[in-house]
């Protein structure tokens, strides 16, 4: 029996991830629904373009009248929401943008897939599910020993961290009021191939090849979780397949480490694969800079509700993972060039300084 899974925001990272992982290894069929920001990019999905199985259409989740024909067209069995705004300091150079997309953007989202829903017939309808993809941002700074829950009470922070949370909240409001059934996902700091570049590892891995600095928050002991995003790909199709509708699970790689620590270790990785590059060692590049405003201290998740109820866990450690990661971003400089050629040159967001 065929199966149509609409992901949007599918030319993303993660959503590419997901894409990729589900093409290569299902009969699924995927209708990637993107309007190619900056951080959109189809050449992470070059290696599925040509696929009978995979559909892209360019398309705001603004714009509902085109969503509903999306949904006409394609009538998919399920709804993987991954677009989104995602990135922190440029929530707090322009938080307009954050609010649009990942509120507005989810509302709309929502009431199209309830109106295409709704219109089921009955074991479709029953089938039917809305996965709402978050992130551990929405419940705030932690203290030393304390870990995320799926109960734990949400105090956003950043601009970024509060329209996720305001999505969240309307996922969950959509299926108390008017039943839709849905499920939630909140994930850690993911990495691996295919990143944008202004995030911590990608950027770390460019700027530590062509000799600049390689700067820090502050003093660098900000702790997050990080999850490879493969793993993270494998969690969100079984969610989606096996979660329990109304719930929501997070998904965390059991891997606590201070921003120092994983720069550190980056340029280990680096010293290894790169002996002979001038600017060994890497880490004589590293800088500390001015911290961010309101830069939460600690993320880490509980994610034994995923392993207990669905039986997942991550499959690869920080370590094998992140050289999987440097690997990669070393054999695929023309992909990396084609993003830095892009509108983000690597310059420093998110300073809220006129």
């Amino acid at each position: 029996m065929s199966f149509t899974l609409l992901v949007t925001g599918g030319a993303g990272f993660i959503g590419s991830a997901v894409i990729r992982h589900l093409i290569d290894n299902t009969d699924v069929s995927i209708v990637n629904v993107d309007k190619l920001t900056y951080a959109g990019n189809l050449d992470s999905l070059e290696s599925v373009a040509n696929n009978p199985r995979y559909h892209f259409e360019k398309i705001d989740i603004l714009n509902r009248a085109g969503l509903d024909k999306i949904f006409q067209h394609y009538q998919p069995d399920a709804v993987m929401h991954l677009a989104a705004e995602s990135h922190v300091d440029r929530s707090i150079d322009g938080p307009a943008e954050f609010i649009q997309t990942n509120i507005v953007g989810t509302y709309i989202l929502l009431e199209a897939a309830r109106s295409y829903w709704q219109a089921l017939d009955l074991p479709k309808k029953n089938a039917f599910r809305f996965h709402h993809v978050s992130t551990d941002e929405v419940y705030g700074s932690l203290g030393k020993e304390d870990l995320f829950l799926e109960t734990t009470a949400y105090a956003p922070n950043s601009p970024y961290s509060a329209s996720k949370a305001s999505s969240d909240h309307l996922v969950r409001a959509w299926h108390h009021t008017f039943k839709l059934p849905v499920v939630t996902t909140n994930c850690s700091n993911n990495y691996g191939a295919f990143q944008f570049p202004e995030k911590l590892i990608p950027l770390m891995i460019h700027n530590a090849q062509v000799g600049k600095p390689l700067p820090i928050y502050g003093d660098g002991l900000n702790i997050r979780d990080w999850l490879f995003v493969d793993d993270h790909a494998k969690a969100l199709w079984l969610v989606l397949r096996e979660g329990k509708v109304g719930e929501t699970y997070n998904i965390g790689g059991h891997n606590e480490k201070t921003n120092l620590y994983v720069v550190n270790q980056l340029c280990k990785i680096l010293d290894e694969l790169l002996p002979n590059s001038p600017y060994f060692p890497h880490n004589s590049l590293i800088t500390f800079v001015k911290d961010r405003p309101g830069h939460d201290q600690r993320y880490a998740i509980d994610a034994s509700k995923i392993q207990r109820e669905l039986g997942w866990k991550p499959e690869e450690t920080f370590e094998t993972g992140l050289k999987k990661t440097v690997q990669w971003y070393l054999e695929n400089q023309k992909w990396c060039q084609r993003v830095m050629d892009g509108s983000y040159r690597g310059e420093r967001l998110g300073l809220n300084e006129d």
